[in-house]
């Protein structure tokens, strides 16, 4: 019996002339977890709002349950059990859990008057076939990232879906969060879902996938069971090119550039103390709600420390605002640069100088064509796809914006660069790419902190690490002490090593 659910062959799509899917085939069986990975830009999204019915594609052929479709609107998607989750959750914060999840409901039944018996039936219902615990009374704007993701799953599932579509699922979430998702994962696949994840991370797509298919500059690159994929070929389908997984251990210096003594904000953390020496990078890392982004926030002025000592380069200094940190040579590149990091409306340019304006007034003006100049060189250096400085911020890729980010601070000659989840929703090559960047500052003097829960990350490119548990460090631990299972267990444990 063929398992097939969807098939696409040969699907093309085109815009404005640019192809950005070039015969692309995909094939998804029912029961199982299929991965769709890419780097960012590479014809992800795209071929998810073909499959969505949001899309038409230029050409090709899609077939559901066997079936030739020859027009696919996001209703006759919906109507053939095709549900997409995206990264937003697509979710209304006003309304209760049992009103979101009965939503979709009420729109296929054309239900014009909600019954709100019935829905907190529906919604019950829905919590009980994932193993979800929620109150359906209680308004969506409540909850966490993690319980507004299981809200958009029982709203998709209750319209009996045939395939759910789940696009970078874990990016929000912890490790213990994306255990509970895979968990809940498998249990669908075992009721006979069909089920299309889209990720880039490693460590998670092996967790996961029964099969993976990689996509790059719109097309097939590889396709087949997750075994026949390890890290090497994975990486070097993905990118184009090979990537090594480098750890970075420099010799030891004892140049301090950064003293931080009983630094303590009431509520957040207390009494955290750690030192940063020339040529290191110090790794910041706890589960979430243990102060480590607190700690950064801190150290940038934005939610300033009420008590405890910063030393930087030798020298007791007051951070108790951003403008303060800024005249002390401290940059930081926050964990939202959507919203904190970035002007989308404004260009790669206005980006790149917006930390560093004044050094381009020029006789009551800006000097543009410094501005221009300054933000190509960067555009180079940093290794950004970009075609010139002048297109919106907003048109770059994931990682392509965070390299921006990056340069904008960079931009500010800063003694001190703090990074909080530096490439969150970054793929593999350009992840490759900033990893290398700051171990590069890091050799020619800058100090730089990486506020991170990605282990791997932390243990390849840290030389130090600090553990946050409840708002207390511990003492920093040397990475050549460390491995990613023992972090791993060492984040997890009730204890604050010493």
């Amino acid at each position: 019996m063929d398992k097939t659910f969807l098939k696409l062959e040969n699907i093309k799509k085109t815009f404005g002339g640019v192809q950005a899917l070039k015969s692309v085939a995909l094939e998804v069986r029912s029961g199982e977890v299929h991965c769709l990975a890419g780097e960012n830009g590479c014809g992800k999204s795209t071929l998810i709002k073909v499959i969505s019915g949001a899309h038409d594609p230029t050409s090709g052929e899609i077939y559901i349950e066997g079936k030739k479709i020859d027009k696919l609107t996001p209703i006759d998607s919906i109507q053939k059990g095709i549900q997409v989750i995206y990264q937003d959750f697509a979710v209304f914060p006003n309304l209760t859990v049992a009103e979101n999840i009965a939503m979709n409901h009420a729109l296929m039944t054309g239900t014009k008057v909600m019954n709100w018996k019935k829905s907190r039936e529906i919604a019950l219902k829905a919590m009980e076939q994932i193993g979800a615990h929620m109150d359906p009374d209680v308004l969506v704007e409540r909850l966490s990232v993690a319980n507004k993701q299981m809200v958009a799953i029982c709203r998709a599932i209750i319209n009996d879906a045939k395939l759910l579509i789940l696009d970078e699922p874990t990016t929000a979430l912890t490790q213990k969060e994306v255990s509970r998702l895979n968990m809940i994962i498998r249990g669908l696949k075992e009721k006979g879902m069909a089920i299309v994840i889209v990720n880039h991370k490693l460590d998670e797509i092996y967790d996961i996938a029964d099969r993976l298919t990689i996509l790059r500059n719109g097309e097939n690159v590889a396709s087949g069971p997750i075994e026949e994929f390890d890290r090497k070929r994975f990486i070097k389908c993905m990118t184009g090119r090979e990537v090594e997984e480098v750890y970075y251990r420099p010799e030891a210096n004892k140049e301090e550039i950064l003293k931080v003594e009983h630094l303590t904000r009431k509520g957040a953390f207390e009494d955290v103390s750690f030192t940063l020496n020339k040529g290191e990078v110090l790794g910041i890392t706890g589960l979430l709600g243990s102060g480590r982004g607190e700690l950064g926030d801190a150290l940038f002025g934005i939610a300033p420390a009420v008590a405890g000592k910063i030393i930087l380069n030798g020298k007791e200094v007051t951070i108790k605002s951003i403008g303060d940190a800024m005249k002390c040579n401290i940059a930081y590149v926050p964990e939202d640069r959507l919203t904190q990091g970035l002007f989308l409306d404004c260009s790669i340019q206005e980006n790149t100088v917006a930390a560093s304006i004044s050094r381009y007034m020029e006789k009551g003006g800006l000097n543009y064509k410094k501005m221009y100049e300054v933000t190509a060189k960067w555009i180079q250096k940093i290794g950004c796809n970009a075609k010139s400085p002048k297109p919106l911020i907003r048109t770059l890729s994931g990682g392509n914006a965070q390299k921006m980010v990056i340069a904008k601070w960079l931009n500010t000659d800063p003694d001190l660069l703090i990074l909080n989840g530096p490439t969150v929703g970054v793929d593999i090559g350009s992840k490759s790419d900033i990893h290398k960047i700051l171990r590069e500052l890091a050799v020619q003097g800058v100090g730089i902190i990486v506020i991170s829960d990605d282990i791997s990350e932390l243990i390849q490119n840290c030389s130090k690490i600090l553990i946050m548990k409840n708002g207390k460090a511990s003492g920093s631990i040397n990475s050549r002490e460390l491995d990613e299972i023992k972090l791993a267990r060492m984040l997890t444990s009730e204890e604050v090593t010493a």
